[in-house]
């Protein structure tokens, strides 16, 4: 693999999880699970929080369940803390930080058990939206950037927009890849064939 696609790839962060038995056992495992008994691993609680908030702002209940009627949130913590390498849990923790502080640099507020779901959903949809092709590729070069950087162990930094931009897509990306991967979802929403395929006889 080219060493630009890695650093790339690398830079998604959680966004792109590879689809294997374990991960997949994980997202079943957090389906039982209540809300109220849930002492995240990676998160801290107040992120824990906040993270539930913004899934069910993302993916909320309809017809369908909300993502943290599917305990989507729990998946997500087990998921950084068990699955991801180390660079990867702090190039996270570096976006998620920058997403936060520009909340709370947003709502006026100063501490993080003070923001509400109102504070998030603004902060959320600006970083949601389509940038340029130009400012895409630009934010791309920035994070291979700290990347080489963290690989070469010299002093990385991170502009706390590009930070933001990219928690807020990766966080979009799991939630629906998780959301999609349920087995409520995959059973009763999806077209589900227990055995995949169909005989077509002559």
């Amino acid at each position: 693999m080219k060493r630009r696609s890695a650093l790339k790839n690398m830079g998604m962060a959680f966004g792109y999880a590879v689809a294997t038995p374990t991960v997949i056992g994980m997202v079943q495992s957090c389906k039982n699970k209540k809300v109220l008994d849930w002492t995240p691993s990676f998160f801290t609680q107040e992120e824990g929080v906040h993270i539930h908030t913004l899934l069910d702002i993302l993916l909320p209940k309809t017809d369908t369940p909300s993502a943290t009627e599917l305990n989507l949130h729990m998946f997500l913590d087990q998921f950084a803390q068990e699955v991801l390498p180390k660079e990867q849990q702090d190039f996270m923790r570096l976006s998620m930080d920058a997403f936060f502080n520009n909340a709370l640099s947003a709502s006026g507020k100063e501490e993080l058990t003070d923001l509400e779901g109102a504070d998030l959903e603004p902060v959320f949809a600006k970083y949601l939206k389509k940038r340029t092709d130009d400012v895409e590729e630009a934010h791309g070069k920035a994070v291979e950037a700290y990347f080489e950087a963290t690989m070469k162990e010299e002093p990385a930094e991170l502009d706390p927009e590009v930070a933001s931009y990219n928690f807020a897509n990766s966080l979009r990306d799991i939630g629906i890849w998780s959301y999609r991967s349920s087995e409520y979802i995959g059973e009763e929403v999806l077209n589900y064939l227990p055995v995949p395929g169909t005989y077509v006889p002559c």
